[in-house]
Formats: structure tokens, sequence, C-alpha cells
């Protein structure tokens, strides 16, 4: 059996290659038949374009994208693709140095492009290889907490501590660890402003936090969701999830997020709020 990191004789032959704004109609075109998974990368197009010169990374295909796609930015995403494909988006990753911390999407791409990469990139610092993807298109099961709201621009230092806290302890590095937490600040900031961070406060300190970090059309992916360890096994994270889910679906989309498989009080949580799983994602995070 000819291994995964072998190249083929079609794989060269036919190399991936970065789309431009004239694809940008068939890539959504495309994307739409998988809303949910692709949530992250079609919110970004939809907002963005396929310009890359924005800095918003790059969308590569082979063979067209009815038939291969892969985003390349602050995460390595394949998004559809067979074997060769994905050998393909491997060669055009390694020529390059490495911009991305993780490689993410749907398990059964996601692992099998991993392997392509990892004598390049390795070793890993995680891999995650069962996130079940969850989505809910109806109002809650659960009741929502009434509390939960959206965080206001003048609540960002309150809220960047709980969301500091979160990163480390989800992710196993500080987010200000390379700049000093400009970045990271940054992009809380965006979630308040655009009204996608919500939380619920108790004097003044947040006990239970989550953002809709992508937005796409058809799909409000849900991430973050954290609560303040003293106030753990009281409800917050079942109550508050459904206070945020039911914004998403009150707007007209369906929510969604992925989680790991072995949070177990993470997934009864959102199962009590309505989540049922779609399918299953895997994350490799890199150094």
């Amino acid at each position: 059996m000819r291994s995964l990191l072998e190249p083929t004789r079609r794989s060269k032959d036919l190399p991936a290659r970065q789309l431009a704004n004239r694809d940008l109609a068939q890539v959504l075109r495309v994307l739409d038949a998988d809303p949910i998974a692709s949530c992250m990368i079609a919110a970004r197009l939809q907002e963005f374009g396929l310009d890359a010169r924005c800095g918003h990374g790059e969308l590569w295909s082979r063979g067209g994208p009815s038939v291969s796609l892969c985003f390349s930015g602050a995460n390595l995403v394949p998004l559809l693709g067979d074997h060769d494909a994905l050998r393909a988006f491997a060669d055009r990753a390694i020529r390059w140095p490495r911009m991305c911390s993780s490689v993410v999407g749907r398990r059964e791409l996601a692992l099998p492009l991993w392997e392509m990469l990892s004598d390049h990139w390795g070793p890993e610092r995680e891999v995650r290889e069962q996130q079940p993807l969850l989505a809910l298109a109806q109002p809650p099961l659960s009741t929502p907490d009434l509390a939960v709201r959206r965080v206001r621009p003048d609540e960002l230092d309150r809220y960047l501590v709980a969301a500091i806290a979160m990163f480390i302890e989800e992710v196993g590095v500080d987010p200000r660890a390379s700049d000093g937490g400009r970045g990271y600040r940054r992009r809380i900031q965006s979630l308040i402003e655009s009204g996608r961070a919500w939380g619920r406060f108790e004097d003044g300190e947040v006990i239970f936090k989550a953002e809709v970090g992508s937005l796409s059309r058809r799909t409000g992916q849900i991430q973050g969701v954290w609560v303040h360890p003293e106030y753990r096994g009281k409800g917050h994270g079942t109550a508050g999830t459904a206070s945020v889910a039911g914004a998403v679906v009150a707007s007209g989309r369906t929510a969604s997020l992925y989680v790991n498989d072995y949070n177990e009080i993470a997934r009864r949580a959102y199962s009590r709020v309505g989540f049922r799983q779609i399918a299953t994602f895997a994350t490799i995070l890199v150094d």
C-alpha cells in the first residue's frame, strides 16, 4: 500500500493554485452545500472576498472549487477534496514558512492532511481527533439566562480577563505570549464592537462568556464558552449557551459549535440546550 506521504504522478501534474475574486461566486456556492462545517471560511469570504491583499489568508484549489478547497491563514482548513487534492495542499503548504497555528476541519480531511505535513511541521503539540460538530436550528430546549447579554465596549478590560483565562484553559498557551496580547485584545475588541461577545457579570466580574466567532449568512459558530471556576456546576453554562444560541437562531441562522469529545460536562450542557451532532471535526495544534 502506498504511504500517504508518497506523492503521486497525478498530484505532481496538477498542483494546488490560489483562487481569486473571479472564483468567489463559485466558491460560495460550494461552501453553501456544507454551511455548518464551512462557516468559519464562508463568513470570512462573504466579508472580505478572495483578495489576498486584504491579508486574511488564501484559498487553494486543485481542479476547481467544486472539486477541492483548502483555506490557508491563521489556521489551515481543508474543506473539500480527495487524497490527491490533500497531497497537493500539503505540497503547497510546505513550500513556505508555516504561518498557521493549527490544522482544523472535518476529521476525514484534517487528519490525513496532517499526516502529510507532520514530517515538515511536526511534532504536533496536541491532536484532538474527535470533536463533535453540533448544530441547533430551532429555539433552545433549555431556559436561557436572561442576565446574559451582549458585552459593551466599555467592558472590554473586564471581559478580556475572562477571555484570556478561557484561552489558556482551552488551548494550553497564553494568547499574550507573542506580542504582549495586542493581537488577541484587538480580536476580542472587534467581537465586542460587532455585538458578538456575550457575558454575564456579577459585581463587575464575568462569570459566563461566549462569542459568536464566525457569522456567515446561514450559520453562527459559537466559541469560547467559559464559566468562572467558582460558579461551575450551577447551570450557568447551559443557560448561558442557550441565550447565545437562541440569539443566533432568532437571526435566521443555525447555531453551531464544536467540542472536544472528552469534555463530557460541556457535551451534556449542549445536549440539554438542544444541539445535535452533524459531523466530526479534528484539530491539530502546532507550536
